[in-house]
């Protein structure tokens, strides 16, 4: 059975993940004076760090080649400071709730989803969790659509930030993490060639050092044992640190929680416009877990 912690990034990931798919924020990225997508993507979800070098996002994002975040960084505070980034993204983001869920966005039930949500997300342990840490910094909103959207990605980078560890920990590089995971379960190589920059030489050679520890088969197509083994750990781990922000909230809450989300994360799924396939590793087809 499913922790209740992934249950509830399966539904959280697709509203977090409109910030980056929706064309609201793309739209008004680019209305900020950002040049290009991926511009757009590194100076809105870095902004709550502040106009940090390409360096410091290159560490705490993980997987990202050092050569894609430095075509977009610093030279995207030329352009609009990082409190512009994360207006745009934010604006953007919760514009396209409101579209994706028609009537339930002003819902007593998402009011109250919300209302919870928050509560997991502003009471999380930061200690460790850079990005989240940053994100927990910047003001609260009364409004209760936008407070779902920042609920849902604090909740995420939270989460994210402890997966870090966990692929640390395993010593799984940033980049190897990309392969470790589609070859886990079957994701196309393609994935990541278009949103990570991974190509087919550099995809090789991850796989060959994946190979060298006994990670990979010598066809280089799947997990060995051991290698379904540590991928079973580090996603037992993210999901246990990723628990610790729920302490906040009462069994019966997280229940709650968890049946309040499935239909409003159901209705953004259903606008087509998350990807579903994509390096966040969500199946948007499993919801219903």
């Amino acid at each position: 059975m499913e922790s209740n912690a992934r249950r509830l990034w399966k539904l959280l990931e697709p509203i977090h993940a409109v910030g980056y798919f929706s064309p609201e924020p793309i739209a008004l990225l680019k209305e900020a004076g950002y040049r290009g997508y991926w511009m757009g993507y590194f100076a809105a979800r870095s902004a709550p760090l502040g106009a940090v070098p390409a360096e410091v996002v290159h560490a705490v994002f993980y997987n990202f080649a050092f050569s894609h975040v430095s075509r977009a960084l610093p030279d995207a505070w030329t352009y609009a400071p990082p409190e512009a980034a994360d207006k745009a993204r934010r604006t953007g983001a919760v514009a396209a709730l409101r579209r994706h869920l028609g009537p339930l966005a002003d819902s007593n039930e998402l009011i109250r989803a919300a209302s919870l949500a928050s509560r997991a997300a502003l009471g999380a342990p930061p200690e460790g969790r850079a990005l989240y840490a940053a994100l927990r910094s910047l003001p609260v909103s009364e409004d209760p659509l936008t407070l779902l959207w920042d609920s849902a990605t604090l909740l995420r980078e939270h989460r994210g930030d402890g997966h870090v560890a966990a692929l640390l920990a395993a010593g799984i590089g940033g980049r190897e993490s990309h392969v470790f995971h589609a070859l886990a379960n079957g994701t196309s190589p393609s994935v990541y060639a278009t949103s990570r920059n991974i190509h087919e030489t550099e995809w090789d050679s991850l796989v060959s050092g994946l190979q060298s520890r006994g990670l990979v088969t010598d066809d280089g197509r799947s997990l060995t044992d051991a290698g379904r083994e540590t991928k079973a750990g580090i996603e037992s781990t993210t999901d246990a640190l990723a628990a610790t922000a729920y302490a906040t909230l009462e069994p019966a809450e997280i229940d709650e929680l968890i049946a309040l989300l499935r239909p409003l994360a159901k209705a953004v799924v259903a606008s087509g416009e998350i990807p579903g396939q994509s390096p966040m590793g969500l199946n948007l087809d499993d919801l219903d877990r």
